[in-house]
C-alpha cells in the first residue's frame, strides 16, 4: 500500500471533525501529489504530540522558522510507510527522544492552517506518541528549543492549535 492510499484510509477511518476531513479528501483527490511538499495547493502534513500522562506534561519544540511553541511534525517523505509514521518520525527526530510509541486510535485531530507563499496550505493530520519513563531530549536543526510544560502551562506558551490538540489528546487517554 502506498502513503497516498494509507492517508485516503486514515482519513475515511476518522470519525470527527466530518467538514474539515472532507476538505482532505478532496484535497488528495484533486491532487495526486497532495501529500508532498512540491504541491503548491498544499499538502498533508503529519505532527505528534509528545505527552506524559504520568507527569501531567508535553513536549514542544521552539520552531526555529515560525518562532512558536509546537508540537513536533512536518511534511511527509518518501521513505514514509504511512501517516503515522511520518509523525512517529518527526516526533523523533525533533524532539530527540527515542522510543516513543503512538497513541493508540489513530489520529487525535486535524489543523488546517494557511502558510506562506510559494503554497497555501498545511492539512495536518495530527497524532500523539507517549515517551518512556526515561526519555531525554534533544535540540534538533528545526529548533530553537525544546521543553516540557505543563498542561495547565500550554495555554500560555502556544497557540491555539495546541491548546486544542493537548485538549483531544488528553481526551483520548481518558477513555
Amino acid at each position: 500500500m502506498s502513503l497516498y492510499d494509507d492517508a485516503v484510509l486514515v482519513l475515511k477511518d476518522y470519525e470527527d471533525q466530518p467538514e474539515l476531513r472532507q476538505i482532505y479528501l478532496d484535497h488528495l483527490a484533486d491532487h495526486p501529489d497532495g501529500l508532498w511538499k512540491a504541491c503548491q495547493a498544499g499538502h498533508i502534513t503529519a505532527s505528534a504530540l509528545v505527552i506524559d500522562p504520568v507527569g501531567g506534561r508535553v513536549l514542544l519544540t521552539l520552531h526555529r522558522k515560525l518562532r512558536m511553541w509546537l508540537q513536533m511534525g512536518g511534511h511527509c517523505e518518501p521513505g514514509d510507510a504511512t501517516l503515522a509514521a511520518a509523525a512517529l518520525r518527526e516526533a523523533t527526530e525533533e524532539s530527540g527522544v527515542s522510543g516513543l510509541s503512538l497513541l493508540p486510535g489513530g489520529p487525535v485531530r486535524l489543523d488546517r492552517h494557511p502558510i506562506p507563499a510559494p503554497c497555501h496550505w498545511h492539512l495536518d493530520v495530527q497524532y500523539a506518541v507517549v515517551p518512556p519513563p526515561d526519555a531525554v531530549h534533544a535540540v534538533s536543526d528545526e529548533s530553537l528549543d525544546v521543553r516540557w510544560f505543563g498542561y495547565e502551562e500550554v495555554p500560555e506558551v502556544a497557540d491555539d492549535s495546541v491548546v486544542r490538540l493537548l485538549r483531544a489528546t488528553r481526551a483520548r487517554l481518558a477513555l
